[in-house]
């Protein structure tokens, strides 16, 4: 059974940084897109980041644009999500999840069901 694990979470300040980690030992990363959701108290889930297995390219939501990068290193069957520049409305639990994109994947498979989801990881910005 696959296992998609994240980590990195933790409370920072406003205007702080956070690098959180994704990974499933052992799985097929270079067939899925890999992509951040998150959730907060109260409000529904939302995507944030997802980045494509064919060429690394990398989307984000509008709230996250210029704060938030995303990576992947396939050989370690990890993703990353750098967050800077923290505010207290990314307050959330933070979720990794894929999707078998075998010709690749853009912002469009954030709509899809994911096939894979870890149990996240929780992000508390202080103002």
């Amino acid at each position: 059974e696959v296992q998609f694990v994240e980590s990195g979470g933790g409370l920072v300040q406003a205007g702080g940084s956070l690098r959180l980690s994704c990974t499933a030992p052992g799985f097929t990363f270079e067939d899925y897109t890999i992509a951040w959701f998150r959730q907060a108290p109260g409000k529904e889930r939302e995507g944030v980041s997802c980045i494509s297995n064919r060429d690394g390219a990398t989307f984000y939501a509008d709230s996250v644009k210029g704060r938030f990068t995303m990576s992947r290193d396939n050989a370690k069957y990890a993703a990353y999500l750098q967050m800077n520049t923290l505010k207290p409305e990314d307050t959330a639990t933070y979720y990794c999840a894929a999707h078998y994109t075998p010709y690749g994947g853009d912002w469009s498979v954030m709509e899809y069901g994911m096939s894979y989801w870890g149990k996240g990881t929780l992000v508390t910005v202080s103002p």
